[in-house]
């Protein structure tokens, strides 16, 4: 992301890459202008949030008017880094690390799954969908060589941190952590934790106690 992103809450910078998502959307069916209330209903943020978030970037809308779209998407489009490309690294070509290759981030023309890894010597050597898997014992060598900084974690837990430890010697500078182990990392490297099965938990525990016509 760009610097000035850095001082803003992080609640949202996690809402940015969604709102240029339905900007995109948008351009795409030909519309010029937006109003908060419409971007509300798309994306499911609150109009009052919308608003408090584009206001952390000086004036980008006006009253009565709403926002630009072509002006919009090209801000956020600066913003979110999306005319460079991001390289990034899958640990494990399983049965979810082989669906996020399919997959590929395919919406997302500056991110693209770059390398994979896997002990498997079936796997090895090969490619999904164009992404050649490397024997985990190339990690560090690979990701230094193709100038890597993410990786994407979808290995069993119980060797999740020792691979982290080799990531971070492999100078990866953000986890995107599938496994359900809490890793230790150094402050500067950043993990976000994705636990599926918790998740599903809590949306299970809403369904039951906050029915979705009550206000949270």
């Amino acid at each position: 992301m760009a610097n000035e992103t850095m001082k803003i809450p992080q609640a949202t910078a996690k809402r940015l890459p969604l709102y240029y998502r339905f900007l995109t959307n948008l351009h795409s069916s030909g519309k010029q202008r937006v109003s908060s209330a419409e971007l509300s209903e798309a994306v499911k943020v609150d109009s009052a949030t919308i608003r408090r978030d584009f206001s952390y970037f000086g004036a980008l809308g006006k009253k009565g008017y709403g926002y630009n779209v072509n002006y919009l998407l090209s801000f956020f489009r600066k913003t979110l880094d999306q005319d460079e490309l991001t390289k990034v690294a899958l640990i494990g070509v399983g049965n979810l690390g082989t669906a996020l290759l399919n997959y590929n981030f395919s919406k997302n023309n500056n991110t693209k799954i770059e390398v994979a890894f896997d002990v498997d010597e079936n796997k090895v050597g090969k490619e999904f969908d164009g992404v050649k898997v490397y024997h985990m014992d190339d990690l560090e060598k690979v990701c230094m060589e193709e100038d890597i900084h993410v990786a994407i974690l979808t290995i069993p837990s119980g060797v999740a941190q020792t691979i982290t430890d080799r990531l971070v010697s492999a100078n990866i500078k953000g986890i995107l952590n599938f496994t359900p182990a809490r890793l230790n990392v150094p402050p500067a490297l950043r993990i976000h934790h994705i636990d599926l099965a918790v998740e599903l938990q809590s949306l299970i525990y809403f369904l039951k106690h906050y029915p979705t016509n009550e206000e949270e």
